[in-house]
């Protein structure tokens, strides 16, 4: 009988032994399966409206100052008239107040945060192609005039330099049409003043400048009469502009994004010849050669691209099919060279801006939303992505 129990007994713990391991065995799988799946104790990324701007603007500026406001100037409002406003959102406590009005009206011009702490915002478009620029110093809220370019200019790009200056390259001149120009100009903060530096080797505008790790500034694509492949690279050190690789598709109003390992991600933007765009391609300063990579699940030109922490990239929005709007939101992948589709914008809208606050996620704000065969709507409303 003893051993009858014995083996009884053993044969019990054998039986318990075994439904512990399988239990265990079976919560680990579906803690993996949850991991996979995304865990439901952290939220998926989402958007959430916030506070809405005092104006409502499109073909407007939005820059992040060092106190973490973020300062929105000009652009058209649903009037729709060219606007001098601007405004500060505080996303501490997720409210926007104005600040100082800009001395001209403008659209279609840059905000470039200077290593002073100032922003110089240049040209820009009011009833003409403007010459003028100002600096706004955030810690008086307001404007004053600083050296005008020596030319006109609307749908350009301006780019910090390492060395302080700032370069502004290409864009319109034209009162009444298109008329691209690829004149560059440098301005230096110490003197207040504006210098004309070698031109580009092809007018464009609506095209993207990238600061390269090496200091050299990447301008690709843009629109000349047909929308461009052609890319070229500036030296501050020299003054000069340098052919660099074409891209493989031409491209009007893409994005481009410094990724991590310093290649520049451009993605999306019409072709003339092909409509809207999915295609996203790389180049790699080290070679000067690009290279396709994953295609967005969306076509989509006049949208945003934001460099998130995780190293992804979020685009957001923009004009696509049939020119109506999307609210549509996709993340690149580096190391897979992938999109995934993310939570989608409460509204569809394009040529607005997407800033990275830190610690909060990406703010966007403005833009416009036409509708499809319906009059212009310019939108006030902002909103914010964020990640968990």
């Amino acid at each position: 009988m003893k051993t009858k129990e014995n083996s009884s007994i053993r044969a019990s713990a054998l039986h318990t032994t075994f439904a512990v391991a399988f239990i265990s065995l079976l919560a680990a799988l579906l803690t993996a399966a949850a991991a996979l799946a995304g865990n439901p104790s952290q939220p998926a990324p989402s958007w959430s409206p916030t506070d809405s701007m005092g104006t409502a603007r499109v073909s407007h500026t939005a820059t992040l100052l060092p106190s973490g406001q973020l300062l929105v100037t000009g652009g058209v409002d649903d009037t729709p008239v060219v606007v001098s406003s601007a405004e500060l959102y505080d996303p501490v406590t997720g409210t926007w107040t104005a600040t100082s009005s800009m001395g001209f009206v403008r659209e279609a011009h840059t905000a470039t945060l200077l290593s002073s702490g100032q922003v110089l915002v240049a040209a820009g478009y009011g009833t003409a192609p403007l010459t003028s620029a100002e600096l706004y110093d955030p810690a008086t809220g307001t404007w004053t005039p600083t050296g005008s370019l020596a030319h006109a200019r609307f749908g350009f790009t301006a780019t910090l330099l390492p060395n302080g200056q700032v370069l502004v390259a290409g864009g319109n001149d034209s009162v009444s049409g298109f008329h691209e120009i690829n004149t560059a100009e440098l301005y230096d903060p110490a003197t207040g003043t504006w210098t004309e530096t070698s031109s580009l080797a092809h007018a464009r505008q609506s095209h993207t400048a990238t600061l390269l790790r090496n200091g050299q500034v990447l301008v690709t694509g843009g629109y000349n009469g047909t929308s461009l492949s052609s890319a070229e690279l500036y030296d501050p050190r020299t003054g000069g502009w340098a052919a660099t690789g074409s891209m493989g598709t031409s491209r009007n109003l893409p994005t481009a994004t410094l990724l991590r390992n310093g290649q520049v991600l451009v993605a999306g933007g019409f072709s003339y010849s092909s409509g809207f765009l999915h295609s996203a391609e790389l180049y790699d300063p080290l070679t000067g050669t690009w290279a396709a990579t994953g295609s967005m699940t969306t076509a989509r030109a006049s949208h945003t691209a934001t460099l998130l922490p995780s190293r992804k990239v979020l685009v957001t929005g923009g004009r696509f099919q049939n020119f109506t709007d999307t609210p549509s939101a996709e993340l690149y992948d580096l190391e897979s060279g992938t999109w995934k589709v993310t939570g989608a914008m409460q509204i569809a809208r394009q040529d607005h801006t997407a800033t990275l606050l830190p610690s909060v996620g990406v703010l966007v704000t403005g833009g416009q939303n036409p509708g499809e065969g319906s009059s212009n709507q310019i939108l006030s409303e902002a909103e914010l992505y964020s990640q968990p």
